[in-house]
């Protein structure tokens, strides 16, 4: 197993049980103990567990997202190709708001250098874009959210409704036809809604895991979205709804 995926799995089962020895972990995954042992601290020190002797307890909640460190290592291949195709939506002069998240943050590596007005909400996707020549650069107030660097609050929301924007491109954390597109954190979720409603295009970026998820906290109905772009794990049942509803989708 490779050493992200057993990462993502060490984490599901810690968070499922909430505390987990590593004699069990090591059957879980088929790693040795010593390996399992190594990850625990790894894991420890993105925060999302904590050690104890012979195992490890979680510090994430069932309700809550993983680090955007152990997200950020996750089907980096599936979002480049996700991320490649957004960015081939977007024409040369466009103005772009862009979401934060680890899938957006490879939408900004994308278009770094192209003739577009790219305001980021993270500060990843800011540095990512910072010092590229042909991209201009607008930068929102707002307070980061520790770790995963996405901006948030009153300042944010403000630079948003000051704007008009050709696209946004938006992530998110579930996706289904029914639920809408949802968000794990309430002040996340707040800006996502601001963006969209900042822009002529709504263009959503997911991998096939977020069909299968709805989180905490509404961001937009499906009929709010324009375009999807997702990849071949996505479930056809809702992405053959989500065209039924009227939205492009798009898998790569």
């Amino acid at each position: 197993m490779a050493s992200m995926d057993r990462l993502r799995q060490i984490t599901d089962a810690v968070r499922e049980s909430g505390r987990v020895g590593v004699a069990e972990l090591a059957g879980l995954t088929g790693a040795s103990e010593m390996t399992i042992r190594r990850d625990l601290e790894t894991l420890a020190g993105q925060g999302v567990l904590e050690r104890f002797r012979g195992g490890a307890r979680s510090l994430v909640l069932r309700g809550e997202e993983p680090p955007f460190a152990l997200r950020a290592g996750e089907g980096v291949e599936t979002k480049r190709r996700i991320a490649a195709e957004a960015a081939s939506l977007l024409a040369e002069g466009e103005s772009v708001v862009l979401d934060s998240g680890t899938t957006c943050l490879e939408v900004a590596h994308a278009v770094a250098g192209r003739r577009l007005t790219v305001m980021p909400l993270s500060l990843h996707a800011a540095n990512a874009l910072t010092g590229t020549t042909g991209t201009t650069l607008l930068l929102p107030g707002g307070r980061p959210r520790p770790g995963e660097l996405a901006l948030t609050g009153p300042l944010t929301e403000a630079s948003l409704a000051s704007l008009r924007f050709d696209t946004a491109v938006i992530g998110c954390c579930g996706l289904t036809t029914a639920d809408g597109l949802t968000a794990y954190d309430l002040e996340d979720a707040a800006v996502k809604r601001a963006a969209i409603a900042s822009a002529r295009r709504v263009v959503a970026v997911a991998d096939g895991a977020k069909f299968s998820r709805t989180a905490l906290a509404l961001v937009a109905p499906v009929s709010a979205l324009h375009t999807v772009v997702t990849d071949t794990g996505a479930p056809d049942e809702e992405t053959e709804a989500l065209r039924a509803a009227g939205v492009d989708v798009r898998t790569v």
